[in-house]
């Protein structure tokens, strides 16, 4: 496996969801294209599809499993200075998951709180700007409302956060109530961050 194709296979894994390759550069400077990409989906490690003009990189269960294999491996030859100290990791992640009877996959689950703050501050362009509730809903079709809402409620508790209901309830919309997160007994359908943490 080259250091590409198994940095792609650990930051798919870490981030627990779907990735473009824009993401995937965000998240660990490096794309998934060409020969290497053809390779992983040959292989059935990762799954890609073409939605709209973007590819989007999922790991498989078989992807996952050469993850967990992965932890018990030696440190690959001239892997340099920062391979070794990422296979020192992973060794201790084995003994880990090993101790504690746990899959890799209980480890590592999608940073919801995260996702929406980066679309929150992608649409705003970084000000504290209100936003929907529904507009981050539609933005972000493949996180469950459930797991939607309950990131929200921690999001309310971070300092600079403020999720509040709209004083003109004639303007909310279906979508507005659907996108509703309930605090402290009242329905909020707007968000502001003043400063992305």
């Amino acid at each position: 496996m080259s250091p590409r194709e198994l940095a792609v296979l650990l930051t798919l894994l870490a981030e627990a969801r779907e990735l473009t390759n824009a993401e995937l550069f965000a998240v660990a400077g490096v794309t998934l294209d060409g020969t290497p990409r053809r390779r992983l989906n040959k292989l059935g490690l990762v799954d890609s599809t073409k939605v709209g003009r973007a590819l989007v990189h999922e790991l498989t269960e078989h992807g996952a499993q050469w993850c967990t294999e992965e932890l018990a491996r030696p440190r690959p030859d001239k892997s340099g200075s920062y391979g070794g100290a990422l296979y020192a990791v992973l060794a201790g992640l084995h003994r880990h998951l090993e101790n504690s009877g746990q899959l890799l996959t209980d480890v590592f689950v999608p940073d919801v709180a995260g996702q929406i703050l980066r679309k929150y501050t992608e649409l705003t362009k970084g000000k504290p700007d209100q936003v929907r509730l529904a507009e981050l809903r539609n933005r972000l079709p493949h996180i469950p409302p459930v797991d939607f809402s309950d990131a929200m409620v921690l999001l309310a508790d971070r300092d600079g956060v403020h999720v509040r209901a709209e004083a003109d309830r004639k303007t909310l919309t279906d979508d507005d109530h659907a996108a509703a997160v309930v605090l402290g007994g009242t329905a909020r359908h707007l968000l502001t961050v003043e400063a992305v943490r």
